[in-house]
């Protein structure tokens, strides 16, 4: 007697890639997958827009506002939902692979913008915006929570556990840390100022060593968010509960 596999498929009859078994939620998929990220890509173009219809200074200025890392994760998060969103679109595994890869550097990123702003916003909101540039709740929530917001939900539901350890994480966020750091100094060079208060009243020595504390703890978001998943979705190794 021989037996015969069969492979799942989708709505169009066409064959899905093989999920990881801790993987909670269907992706890529037409469903829930295409809708959370359909709604992040909506959330993110919302705060792109709102860039451009409250123009400010910073929009003149050199680097745009991609001087702010609030900016840089925000458009990493939008890349990363791009691709999410066309693998559910196309079922291509080559696409989720890629999605996943990003979102290992984007998930952290945006929490680590996230725990900063709200921190330091906590003890002195003039540190991290002028008093002239304050956000209404809605735009300031669309840039600095809602895209961790949509990150962590793909990847508690729709992601397969990462791969990425320690070292591999902490290289990364050095990099990080450390571009965005020239990229600073050289805006400012354009600019004559910073694009958050706090840097000017920190010297150069100051700014470095807060740029390696970000650093460290955008590399300890990877280990949180991977112990997160296992706590949710399981360990490898051990049957999900």
């Amino acid at each position: 007697m021989t037996t015969t596999t069969t492979t799942k498929r989708n709505p169009d009859n066409l064959p899905l890639p093989p999920q990881h078994p801790l993987q909670r939620l269907r992706a890529p998929s037409r469903d829930l997958s295409a809708a959370l990220h359909a709604l992040g890509l909506a959330s993110f173009a919302y705060s792109y827009n709102w860039l451009h219809t409250h123009p400010n200074d910073i929009n003149s200025a050199y680097g745009w506002h991609f001087q702010y890392l609030t900016i840089i994760g925000l458009t990493l998060a939008t890349v990363t939902f791009l691709l999410a969103l066309l693998a559910d679109l196309t079922l291509s595994p080559a696409m989720f692979t890629a999605k996943n890869k990003l979102s290992m550097c984007a998930a952290p990123l945006e929490l680590l913008v996230s725990l900063l702003y709200w921190g330091l916003r906590l003890v002195d909101p003039a540190l991290v915006v002028p008093p002239e540039l304050e956000l209404p709740v809605g735009a300031d929530l669309s840039f600095h929570a809602a895209p961790a917001v949509f990150l962590l939900l793909d990847l508690l539901g729709f992601s397969p556990p990462w791969g990425i350890t320690v070292l591999p994480s902490l290289a990364v966020s050095c990099a990080i840390a450390l571009a965005y750091w020239f990229w600073i100094e050289l805006c400012y060079s354009y600019n004559g100022f910073y694009p958050y208060p706090l840097f000017a009243l920190l010297g150069s020595g100051q700014r470095m060593g807060l740029f390696g504390v970000s650093a460290l703890l955008m590399a300890w978001n990877t280990v949180v968010l991977k112990w997160v998943y296992g706590r949710v979705n399981g360990v490898e190794g051990r049957q999900r509960r």
